[in-house]
């Protein structure tokens, strides 16, 4: 009799994601809505994974330096999986860095701390029926890479929190900034990055603050409101020059799909 057959966790969050956003892809709904209850299964399983589930084991906390070393990629990346469905992954963030504020375009993700803490900040863009304002550092060639936004919530997470959420029409910009030291999280896209389908990651910048409330516990849409100081303008940018992401191995179960 074999010692464990058990099914490794991540391969059924692997499958459980197949299983919920295929429906999803094929639907060709353009909304990239998915089935509830195929949704909090996944929900569900991703909330329950740990680090020790992929074998990963959480860096010492160094407190005599909280930036990366010279010419040392800032966050790195291990790839598990990835079909036309969906990609999954782990990103690890060095302490006192970021992975600067990015879309999703057209994708559903999920992102669950394994070690460590990450602040989030989710905005979203509005349709540009307003013209654009005089704003700091824009010069006119610029205006067609502006867009009206607005702050959707600011949430710091750890392993013992869910995971957080995007849709195509819901916090699909967002910014993660680890906290107090270096952090990791999984990563779950669906689907997956693709130029050639219209689905080329873009960087932005601030122009016009939003109504931001202090770090910590989450503050939802809810508790934002819906009033014009949570909005501000956008500024489409090249990757930032501080950012850059490399690779490393995997050291988990292997997943298949």
């Amino acid at each position: 009799m074999p010692r464990d057959n058990k099914t490794a966790l991540i391969q059924k969050i692997a499958k459980q994601a197949f299983i919920t956003f295929k429906d999803c892809r094929s639907a060709n709904n353009g909304d990239g809505s998915v089935v509830t209850d195929k949704f909090n299964e996944l929900i569900s399983l991703v909330t329950s994974v740990r680090a020790k589930d992929l074998k990963i084991i959480p860096p010492k906390n160094k407190p005599s330096s909280g930036a990366a070393a010279p010419q040392s990629p800032p966050v790195t990346y291990m790839h598990i999986c990835e079909t036309e469905v969906f990609s999954m992954g782990v990103f690890l963030l060095k302490a006192g860095t970021s992975i600067p504020l990015h879309d999703h375009p057209g994708m559903n993700g999920m992102l669950k701390v394994l070690y460590g803490k990450v602040n989030v900040r989710c905005l979203d863009k509005l349709e540009n029926s307003l013209p654009v304002p005089p704003l700091p550092a824009l010069v006119p060639l610029q205006t067609a890479v502006v867009w009206r936004s607005v702050l959707r919530s600011v949430a710091e997470y750890s392993e013992n929190s869910g995971p957080c959420l995007l849709t195509p029409v819901q916090d699909n910009l967002h910014q993660i900034d680890a906290v107090d030291g270096p952090a990791a999280f999984l990563d779950i896209l669906a689907p997956p990055y693709n130029p050639d389908d219209g689905r080329d990651c873009h960087y932005y910048r601030v122009l016009r603050s939003e109504a931001e409330p202090a770090t910590g516990a989450k503050v939802d849409q809810e508790q934002l409101g819906d009033k014009k100081e949570n909005e501000g303008w956008l500024l489409e940018i090249p990757q930032p020059e501080e950012f850059w992401c490399g690779g490393e191995p995997y050291p988990g179960p292997v997943v298949s799909i």
